[in-house]
């Protein structure tokens, strides 16, 4: 008979994303899932079941644990198909997981049996229910560098390549850790490491684009930007490398085919808010620029249709981020966005079908402690928008 206490007892020893302390309460942003998905069109089979598996746990965490279960599935087939050691030492944290499923859905006896399943792999290999080796370490690293614990990340991956150190999976995920990191007061010097990482996986197009990146920030933008076209003949359609290519051209000035870039990214991943807010910021800072060039008396042809554009982009962002509050912690400080609000719809009385839109904007003023700043909000205030809508009550509610 399984016992709960025997039971939790062997699945806090399970290596898994139940056991990794992966986010920090509420820190899962809205747009995660869009990405994992995204990401598992372009990998190969071993880390589709990488993205699987986190995605499952996403699920669990969103009190879908039915849809957990499917994408376990998913990963286990996945790994099945590959049939070698690695894959089935890889297959531990697809088992583990599927075991911390089921107790949370009130099922012990199957818990129990995946627990068994955990044992019998690593009784194989080494220790019951869990193990020490490299292919674990780099599943946790992966897992680690794609939930933002970049530093935890790089410590999995330098853990990894001490077992294996020519391994070129682990100097790849080291390098994007490595690069990730580069913005601490520490830095982490990752240029060597990624050209490492691109001699030992050569198909790997993102590391190009991240070199890139790099480079344009040591004035060595020319190389960079032949390694950014290089990735995009290669990998046309992979929306991380659209995206960081995007912000290369976006730095650069290049403003024209950074939002050619970002739409082509909407394409794969349409529900990242984060992409319409880069978007947002490129057609504001051209109506800026146009607003240098031309005389004030006249309103340019090109310079409306850049507002209505910018008004578009923040539209489909808040769609997609129901919470005004949310969305503007997860897209950018406050006052950015507030800048954008006011270029997208210039002095005049915003028309019928921008007045949900201003509301959402006056009514998180109202409730945002730096409201009584910004002059935004006594320009507002001019407008006889309804005192109480739900839109108002729920950010009202959201803020208490």
């Amino acid at each position: 008979e399984v016992t709960r206490n025997s039971l939790e007892d062997s699945l806090l020893q399970l290596k898994c994303h139940f056991t990794w302390n992966l986010f920090k309460e509420g820190s899962i942003s809205s747009h995660t899932e869009d990405r994992i998905r995204n990401q598992i069109e372009f990998l190969n089979t071993e880390f589709k079941a990488t993205m699987y598996n986190l995605l499952a746990y996403i699920k669990h965490l969103e009190g879908e644990n039915e849809a957990a279960l499917e994408c376990l599935k998913k990963a286990e087939d996945l790994l099945k198909s590959k049939q070698d050691e690695k894959a089935e030492i890889r297959s531990l944290v697809t088992l583990g997981n599927y075991a911390w499923v089921y107790y949370h859905m009130g099922n012990p006896s199957m818990a129990q049996a995946y627990v068994d399943e955990v044992t019998q792999v690593c009784k194989k290999f080494a220790n019951p229910y869990s193990m020490e080796c490299p292919e674990l370490d780099c599943e946790e690293g992966w897992t680690r560098l794609k939930c933002g614990r970049n530093e935890r990340a790089k410590m999995c991956f330098e853990k990894a390549l001490e077992g294996k150190p020519d391994n070129p999976e682990f100097s790849s995920g080291l390098a994007i850790a490595t690069y990730r990191l580069d913005e601490k007061p520490q830095k982490q010097f990752p240029v060597d490491a990624l050209k490492q990482a691109m001699e030992l996986d050569s198909e790997n197009q993102y590391f190009k684009v991240l070199l890139a990146l790099k480079l344009q920030k040591m004035k060595e933008a020319a190389e960079g930007e032949r390694l950014i076209e290089d990735a995009l003949v290669k990998a046309p359609g992979q929306t991380d490398i659209l995206r960081n290519a995007a912000q290369f051209y976006k730095k650069k000035g290049n403003l024209d085919r950074a939002i050619e870039l970002f739409l082509r990214a909407l394409g794969s991943t349409a529900n990242n808010s984060h992409v319409y807010y880069h978007l947002l910021s490129c057609y504001r800072t051209k109506v800026e620029q146009t607003h240098n060039t031309q005389a004030e008396a006249s309103e340019s042809k090109d310079r409306i249709e850049l507002r209505k554009l910018t008004l578009d982009s923040m539209n489909k962002a808040l769609e997609r981020k129901p919470s005004p509050l949310n969305s503007y912690s997860d897209l950018t400080e406050f006052l950015e966005v507030e800048k954008c609000y006011r270029i997208a719809f210039g002095k005049e009385s915003p028309h019928a079908e921008a007045q949900q839109l201003y509301e959402r904007y006056r009514n998180l003023l109202e409730c945002h402690r730096k409201s009584e700043e910004l002059k935004a909000l006594r320009f507002l205030k001019q407008f006889p928008i309804s005192e109480t809508s739900a839109e108002k009550a729920k950010v009202k509610h959201k803020a208490q």
